[in-house]
């Protein structure tokens, strides 16, 4: 199993390069850069391929709707030149909420949009000229559309890899499957060990039985919170992971159209998770993180001492974890160093 760090879209991004730098010390092997509506993940991509040697780095995630599919393929290939083919493309769909209230772009068939947009990548890193006539990306624009003067254009510069790995954030039923079957990775949000296969399973099997054998194994990348100790330190940081799960719950979504909330259904919390978006966005946030069944919150996360995080750990590699991206959340750098070094060593044991 390979031992990830991810940098939430909130962390101050100076103390964060700081544990890149730690993180890459102790052994570990990926660094994922989150972006949802904050600053940009590629930058701070660019900046860390800049301060480190060996780790490889990834974006948790890019929306296909922020960015063309060409775009994202440039980035992509910018970033592998630049880490010295270290990157590791991270895609998702996003939500209505941000991608329409945000960036005002309409939130159409996103599992289509997903699916054009990797074919669309794989296409310019392999420096073909692009024609792509699908259902929600053309390249170049048809017809009847813009001034009828563009033309099909490979990429300028020849990428480091022909192949950049592609990880597709994905939680649906039907975005899983799809995950399943065209990508490398795939990047599940709140994995519950004992509730995945209840939650996935069938998705994953229908994904995997048309899946290429080029692709090779489903990289299956599970971002945890992280806190090895004992007594308050461990109320507080399972707190924080409570709070955290009733804003994605609760307020990641309308009614209706939230599917961390329907997730939780899947684990046999809908009632749990419909008094969570009740409460939410009625503006009762600790009524809603009060609503969070505990065994959500402590079946999520990697909080506790270490005989409680190492049988942890054991459930996760049991479940079909093959990279386990964490978030510490110890006080200080020293403790979050700690963390993963006693990680690490249980992961190599």
């Amino acid at each position: 199993m390979r031992l990830g760090l991810v940098l939430d879209y909130s962390d101050d991004f100076a103390p964060a390069v700081d544990l890149v730098r730690e993180a890459e010390r102790v052994g570990a092997d990926l660094v994922q850069v989150a972006e949802a509506y904050s600053f940009d993940a590629v930058s701070r991509l660019g900046y860390l391929a800049a301060v480190t040697s060996r780790v490889r780095l990834g974006s948790a995630i890019l929306s296909v709707y922020t960015r063309t599919a060409s775009a994202l393929a440039m980035t992509a290939a910018g970033l592998d030149d630049v880490s010295g083919g270290r990157f590791e493309l991270g895609i998702g769909a996003s939500g209505p909420q941000v991608v329409e209230g945000f960036h005002g772009v309409p939130f159409t068939a996103p599992l289509t949009r997903v699916t054009e947009t990797v074919e669309v990548c794989r296409a310019v890193w392999r420096r073909e000229r692009v024609s792509f006539a699908g259902r929600q990306v053309q390249v170049p624009l048809p017809a009847g559309r813009g001034t009828g003067l563009g033309k099909p254009i490979a990429l300028v510069n020849h990428p480091r890899r022909s192949r950049i790995p592609v990880s597709i954030a994905a939680l649906t039923p039907r975005s899983v499957a799809r995950t399943a079957e065209i990508a490398e990775g795939w990047m599940p949000a709140f994995w519950w060990p004992e509730r995945a296969e209840e939650a996935f399973g069938a998705a994953l099997a229908e994904g995997r039985a048309t899946r290429a054998p080029e692709l090779g194994p489903l990289d299956v990348q599970v971002s945890v919170p992280l806190l090895i100790g004992s007594g308050p330190v461990v109320a507080q940081a399972l707190a924080a992971h409570r709070r955290r799960l009733a804003l994605y719950l609760g307020g990641m979504g309308a009614r209706g159209a939230n599917f961390y909330a329907d997730l939780a259904a899947r684990y046999g919390y809908a009632e749990q998770a419909e008094q969570v978006q009740d409460r939410y966005l009625a503006g009762d946030r600790d009524g809603a993180a009060g609503a969070v069944p505990d065994e959500l919150v402590a079946g999520t996360a990697l909080i506790g001492d270490v005989a409680h995080v190492a049988e942890r750990l054991s459930a996760y590699a049991a479940s079909g974890v093959t990279t386990l991206s964490v978030h510490p959340s110890a006080a200080d750098l020293a403790g979050k160093v700690a963390d993963l070094e006693v990680l690490r060593r249980m992961l190599d044991a």
